[in-house]
């Protein structure tokens, strides 16, 4: 679920103030990795692009179920783990 902070981040267009790299994989790097592979920075991001208000999830991992793209194409993704570890670097994570 996301927090009253975020929600308003979205509305806000508030942008990061600095980004470093996963070096260790988790569930806040997996989805990431998804919102990124979608072309977006993260869930923020996408909420602003895309004007919506919720993201769907796996109910039982709680990763991102499917994502539409800038072109309007969507993404879909299993309920397991899908960034590997040789990927985990790759990941972008932004501070607000």
């Amino acid at each position: 679920k996301m927090s009253e902070v975020s929600e308003v981040m979205t509305k806000a267009g508030i942008k990061p103030k600095s980004m470093h790299r996963a070096k260790i994989w988790s569930d806040d790097v997996e989805n990431l990795y998804r919102f990124q592979q979608a072309g977006y920075r993260d869930e923020v991001e996408y909420k602003q692009v895309k004007q919506v208000d919720e993201v769907e999830c796996w109910p039982e991992t709680g990763f991102v179920k499917k994502l539409q793209r800038r072109d309007n194409t969507f993404y879909y993704y299993n309920r397991q783990r899908e960034c590997e570890d040789k990927d985990v670097h790759k990941v972008k994570v932004y501070v607000y």
